[in-house]
């Protein structure tokens, strides 16, 4: 590390800010516009470049790599393309809230806005799908825009930053000088939550009868699942979470009531209808969760605490807004509300009869695989301690209702904006950052081939990853939908005569692979995967072709009104 007041070229300042930074990986596909950076990125030692094989794969994979681990991921990439290949990644980590700094090369700065070469507006792209976005225009502002850079992604709620790097500044030199301190104007978080707020929330917590907590992926984000796992023991309030929110409370917990929403428990949703007091944690009401807005936990006074403003009142109207920290929230809950712990064994008793009404259940036949079993046996045998990535769809959320989740950061998924291709280079990167739990990627046939050619990534650095395929030859989840909702016509979601033979395929990445057919050897292709560790282990399990995920709220329904199976509609009363 160097010390302030060194005559420096851009390039090297940037290394140096990493430093400080205290990075480790950087996610980047070399370009022209960044020719003077990767020659300076030659020379350090000390900060990793992993080279993906295409620019989204970077993002996806700075994304895995931070929600595993809860440190900004780096992204790195060139100009016009390189940048703009990118932004499907950026802006599934800005819906998910996920750290993440990307590094853009651009043009010289006299050429900005000829329609030069590999120029595109990357800024002006990015504008709706990041925190804030930084043109670099003078070599002695890159310091000071890289500390603001990683500050705003990383304080109140998480989000990516872009920084573009116009190649005549980072070739020019000036005197290096690290600002100890930062201040942005306009840009100042409530952490501390207000005092007043606070007691009148532990005020309801005391007197309801029915209380439930709704969390999300905020609490994770906060560090705060211990002090959530004490407030629900404490005063024996059952907990559901959302889909990101999973794992903030442990999965084997006799208050965990799992997921909640489109694909969520039965007993969940009919704990949400019939609460009188519902303590949102760290989510937004978000409409995959709510259904229809005006049925959504009517009998229920709201709380809503979240270290985004404005999240509060944005779908569902609330009675009592607390913006403010996750963490700090939930500990003045718990210092606020008495040490004795409350008896609410009738509530408890009424969720459990709606659980033993309708539990998750499918079928096992010793001929064929569902892909239910596939998940519950991964949980089985890794004890609910794996990294879980998937990708988007059927499997998705089988895999949040049968995989036990018991800690944070242990499910990567893309929530908010559905990204398919999004599970390899997400498990790619967790598996950088995590080294003391298996990381299991589960992908369906359709998503795999998204973003293939990262497995040469996974191949090359020689990751441990498990990467199970689940291929029922269908884009399953679209599927799904045209059978219950468009006639059964199956619009170009057959995938059986265009898939290849993915064993032939992996193998040729230089991984290895097998193939599972029935149970038995799902289990043992399992084992295996799983006490591998000199590489990547590809598994293809040939699942049933047309199995559905339920239980199920249709689009616009209300979470009252659960498709149990294809015939069987349940009204909740």
């Amino acid at each position: 590390m160097v010390t302030s007041g060194q005559t420096m070229n851009g390039s090297e300042i940037l290394f140096e800010c990493l430093r400080r930074e205290h990075v480790e990986y950087i996610f980047g596909y070399p370009g022209g516009a960044l020719l003077q950076v990767y020659e300076t990125l030659y020379d350090v030692k000390d900060i990793k470049h992993i080279l993906v094989r295409h620019e989204q794969g970077a993002a996806h994979m700075a994304e895995g790599y931070a929600r595993a681990t809860g440190k900004p991921g780096i992204v790195l990439v060139t100009s016009g393309p390189g940048a703009t290949n990118t932004v499907t990644g950026i802006t599934n980590a800005y819906m998910d809230s996920s750290p993440m700094v990307v590094f853009t090369g651009q043009v010289p700065s006299n050429l900005i806005g000829n329609d030069a070469f590999q120029e595109a507006d990357i800024v002006g792209i990015t504008r709706p799908i990041t925190k804030h976005n930084f043109l670099v225009k003078d070599v002695k502002d890159l310091a000071l825009t890289i500390r603001k850079a990683f500050y705003l992604a990383t304080h109140g709620r998480p989000g990516p930053v872009l920084v573009d790097l116009p190649k005549d500044v980072m070739n020019s030199e000036c005197i290096f000088d690290w600002p100890k301190t930062i201040d942005i104007r306009g840009f100042k978080p409530t952490i501390k939550t207000h005092e007043n707020q606070v007691k009148k929330a532990a005020k309801m917590i005391a007197k309801a009868k029915k209380p439930l907590l709704y969390v999300g992926g905020g609490v994770i984000a906060a560090e705060a699942s211990e002090e959530l796992r004490k407030l629900a023991i404490a005063q024996n309030i059952p907990v559901t979470m959302t889909l990101q929110g999973l794992g903030a409370f442990p999965g084997n917990d006799p208050l965990s009531m799992g997921m909640l929403g489109m694909h969520g428990t039965y007993w969940a949703n009919q704990a949400v209808n019939n609460c009188d007091l519902l303590i949102s944690v760290g989510a937004r009401f978000d409409d995959r969760v709510t259904g229809k807005t005006e049925t959504f936990a009517t009998h229920a006074y709201k709380i809503h605490n979240d270290i985004d403003p404005t999240n509060i009142d944005k779908n569902i109207k609330v009675d009592l807004p607390v913006v403010g920290d996750a963490k700090q929230f939930l500990q003045a809950i718990l210092d606020a509300l008495p040490k004795t712990k409350e008896n609410r064994k009738p509530w408890l008793a009424e969720i459990e009869k709606w659980r033993s009404q309708c539990p998750l259940t499918y079928t096992i036949d010793d001929d064929s695989l569902k892909t239910e079993f596939v998940i519950e046996e991964v949980s089985r045998q890794t004890h609910g301690d794996a990294v879980i990535t998937t990708d988007v769809g059927q499997h998705q959320m089988w895999t949040s209702q049968y995989y036990s989740f018991r800690n944070p950061r242990s499910i990567l998924t893309s929530g908010g904006l559905g990204t398919m291709g999004y599970g390899l280079p997400a498990a790619i990167g967790a598996a950088f950052g995590v080294h003391d739990r298996p990381v299991v990627l589960f992908c369906g046939d359709g998503g795999f081939m998204m973003n293939i050619q990262e497995l040469v990534t996974a191949v090359y650095y020689k990751l441990p990853i498990k990467i199970f395929l689940i291929n029922n030859n269908f884009l399953g989840m679209v599927r799904q939908w045209q059978e219950l909702f468009h006639q059964e016509k199956y619009s170009f979601t057959d995938l059986e005569d265009s898939n290849p033979d993915f064993i032939r395929v992996v193998e040729a990445f230089g991984c290895k692979a097998r193939r599972a057919e029935n149970p038995e050897e799902a289990r043992q292709a399992i084992s295996e995967a799983l006490a591998y560790n000199d590489g990547p282990c590809f598994v293809e399990f040939r699942v049933v072709k047309k199995d559905m995920v339920f239980p199920m709220v249709p689009a616009g329904a209300s979470i009252s009104d659960m498709l149990l199976d294809r015939l069987n509609p349940k009204t909740m009363v």
